[in-house]
């Protein structure tokens, strides 16, 4: 955008009166700019924060009840908060694979829970058989053992 003209005032008192509103202007918008940034920092923390927050909820929920819980994250939020791995388990062959979920071809607003309907079992697929994989909670906690579907890296 073209900078907005101010024509030049004839007098010298209003001269002296525009060039002292255009230095405050000119100041305001860098304190704003600053300010600005400074929110939208916090904002993206706190929207981190959350993020985190729910997938750990959506995590416990599965370590307690065992099975996929709707609702549950989407895959951007998992991937913000910190969360890029998935853990995956065969329904037939109790296969465990552990899935990327920022390299997954999915929109990134596909929900975790979903995820187990839409995977394949890759050891499945080359005998021959369709079973669906399950996203499921890990063995039970302990030092070494994960106790959640989705995790860090």
């Amino acid at each position: 955008m073209a900078p907005k003209h101010h024509p030049t005032p004839l007098s010298g008192g209003d001269r002296k009166t525009l060039a002292k509103e255009l230095g405050r202007a000119r100041a305001m918008t860098s304190i704003l700019a600053s300010q600005s940034d400074e929110a939208r920092a916090k904002g993206e923390a706190l929207i981190r924060t959350a993020d985190k927050l729910l997938c750990e909820s959506w995590n416990e929920r599965m370590w307690a009840d065992g099975e996929p819980i709707d609702p549950s994250p989407t895959i951007d939020q998992a991937v913000n908060a910190g969360y890029r791995w998935i853990e995956i388990e065969c329904s037939r062959c109790r296969t465990k694979r552990d899935v990327d979920l920022a390299a997954l071809r999915r929109p990134p607003t596909t929900f975790v829970h979903d995820l187990a309907s839409r995977l394949r079992c890759s050891k499945c697929a080359k005998a021959g058989r369709r079973a669906a994989a399950a996203a499921g909670a890990a063995p039970s906690p302990g030092p070494g053992n994960l106790r959640c579907a989705i995790f860090t890296a």
